[in-house]
């Protein structure tokens, strides 16, 4: 079975692309909030999903990062609770970046991907390797950006998107776009829900309790107050409700109600050669759990937290530019198991980047965090670009990062640890791509040293307590494949990305757990006129379960198909078909938590 799986993967493989441009986000009249993903980046491997990518793909962030990424995700089953592990550093040691604001939960330290909804974003970029020194706690692995763009040209235009699947799932998404030469407005609602009741392959049982849905509110508005300044803001909303789902051997009864928010008003000011960005954020997170979802006993807690930044760019020369960067945060945590605590942080940065003689290009950063409640190492990267010739070129990056603890970490009622020190990590890659036409292969090699990881661990009277306990060293490769042909009517797009990762703890020289050693994510489409197919792929490797490396998942391969249809000459009309999981592939991708097995869905695309 499995090789005819893999003589079939090779023979029909449909997918979409991947691009994997590294300078593919400046559009001309369009305005970006994370600027420093643009300008200091150019070291380091950056993978650019844009809005055609997004489409294809499920409305959740875990299902298209899992098909278009190296990122491997443990989800408690469809819908649940889903955290990611790039290049095998944990899920608190990635960071999301929300229109250059970090967004990682100051509860848990992590993002819940499953609660992100893609459709009210322009591209999602994935960043590998080391931000701290940009964007501070939590990018050691890497880095997730969700951009919102807004262009100041005439357009006026709407989408309304309708999905269906099996287990009566069912999607709802509408956005619009208008803008002038002053004016920009981005706005949008989705609504995803599901009974998720579906059956475990290769078993009699089904998935009980694991009914969710959630409603995403976004917009952007920016005003051109005049040639020289803007004015902007995004808002987004996400409101949710899930049953936990049940594992093989136990059911669930419990549910868990979560409200997002988040808001940054930024104004920009562009003089001669300076350049300076100032913005406020707030970021809103609340959540109620309940142990039985009958009952009207529950656990709850909430942070809020304020951010002021200052961005102060300064041109030197049409090659080079220094950037200072001074922001405060204040976060107020309160709820059933925290108490009520609150956390200050100060942090001024540098960068520096520098285009040399036109085939070199070097980039220099640091930050350094003052707060009470733990003492901040001074962050820093720098990276180096060679162009050798229009086809071949060569990147070199180190980064030292870190990851502050938690709220649970500090505050957790009879388990806190307030002398707990910051995880520490340095990194060091180096990279090679080559574009010819319209190829591109790109490989890169990279190492992570991380000291003072914080584990939570039983104490003697019994309760959980987290400590610094060890160090993790990790290496690996990446290797990303992209090609692309067109004709007058014909399309044609294969992508390929491999990941090969070790991440072990340094005392017991053991394999992290949930660390897949290999992990591949291929494909290949093709359109034709009005029609259009894709084949995706996923291979993930075995992972480990305990930290013994006693216990492991096997691994598995899951594959997509899918068909499109867009009606009329201006194609405002697209009807669209899915088979997902194929071959019927029975995985876990965490313990005792089945997958679903094939699976269908419809979707119908209006543009008008």
């Amino acid at each position: 079975m499995t090789a005819r799986k893999l003589l079939l993967f090779f023979v029909l493989l449909l997918c979409q692309m991947l691009s994997a441009q590294q300078d593919t986000i400046a559009l001309e009249q369009v305005q970006v909030a994370d600027v420093q993903l643009r300008q200091f980046s150019k070291t380091l491997s950056v993978s650019v999903l844009n809005d055609s990518v997004i489409a294809r793909n499920n409305p959740s962030l875990t299902s298209l990062l899992n098909y278009n990424s190296g990122i491997y995700f443990k989800e408690n089953g469809l819908g649940m609770v889903s955290s990611a592990s790039f290049r095998g550093t944990t899920a608190q040691q990635t960071a999301v970046i929300w229109n250059g604001i970090n967004i990682n939960s100051q509860l848990n330290g992590q993002t819940d991907f499953n609660a992100i909804a893609t459709t009210g974003f322009d591209n999602i970029t994935v960043r590998a390797g080391g931000g701290s020194s940009i964007y501070g706690s939590s990018a050691i692995g890497g880095t997730v950006h969700l951009n919102n763009e807004l262009q100041f040209k005439k357009n006026f235009s709407n989408e309304f998107r309708a999905d269906y699947g099996n287990f009566n799932t069912i999607g709802m998404h509408y956005n619009i776009k208008a803008s002038d030469q002053n004016t920009s407005l981005a706005a949008g609602v989705s609504r995803n829900s599901s009974e998720n009741h579906y059956k475990y392959p290769d078993s009699d049982k089904h998935n009980e309790n694991g009914q969710f849905h959630n409603t995403t509110l976004h917009a952007a508005f920016g005003y051109k107050l005049n040639e020289a300044n803007y004015l902007k803001f995004f808002s987004e909303v996400f409101d949710g409700e899930r049953h936990f789902s049940g594992t093989l051997s136990a059911k669930s009864k419990s549910k868990y109600e979560y409200l997002n928010s988040r808001n940054l008003l930024e104004w920009d000011g562009f003089f001669r050669n300076w350049t300076s960005k100032f913005k406020i954020a707030f970021v809103g997170e609340k959540y109620k759990y309940f142990e039985n979802a009958k009952s009207k006993n529950f656990d709850t807690a909430q942070a809020e937290t304020f951010i002021s930044k200052y961005d102060l760019n300064y041109a030197l020369s049409p090659t080079m530019a220094l950037n200072a960067v001074i922001d405060y945060t204040q976060t107020k945590g309160s709820g059933t198991p925290i108490g009520q605590n609150q956390r200050s942080i100060g942090a001024a940065a540098l960068l520096f980047r520098h285009q040399f003689l036109s085939k070199f290009n070097y980039e220099i950063s640091m930050r350094k965090e003052i707060t009470d409640n733990y003492k901040s190492p001074l962050l820093f990267a720098a990276g180096m670009r060679f162009d050798a010739t229009k086809y071949y070129s060569v990147l070199l990056n180190v980064s030292r990062n870190f990851r502050i603890p938690t709220f649970n970490d500090l505050y957790w009622q009879g388990s806190g640890n307030l002398d707990l020190k910051p995880e520490s990590a340095y990194q060091a890659e180096i990279g090679q791509q080559f574009k010819f036409k319209n190829t591109f292969v790109s490989a890169t090699a990279y190492y992570i040293d991380i000291d003072d990881l914080i584990q939570w661990k039983p104490a003697s009277n019994g309760n959980w307590h987290p400590e610094n306990v060890t160090g993790v060293t990790g290496y690996g490769a990446e290797l990303m494949f992209d090609w692309l042909r067109k004709g007058r009517s014909h399309s044609l797009q294969f992508n390929a990305s491999y990941s090969y990762t070790v991440s072990e703890n340094r005392q017991t020289k053991r394999q992290l757990i949930y660390v897949p050693y290999h992990k591949l994510v291929a494909g290949l489409s093709y359109s034709y006129k009005n029609l259009s197919a894709y084949y995706q792929y996923l291979f993930n490797g075995y992972v480990f379960t305990t930290s013994d490396n006693e216990n492991f998942l096997k691994e598995y391969m899951v594959s997509n198909v899918g068909i499109n249809y867009s009606f009329g000459v201006k194609k405002i009309c697209k009807l669209g078909f899915s088979v997902l999981n194929l071959w019927n592939e029975s995985y876990e991708n965490v313990a005792q938590r089945p997958m679903p097995g094939t699976n269908y869905a419809i979707n119908l695309i209006f543009k008008f």
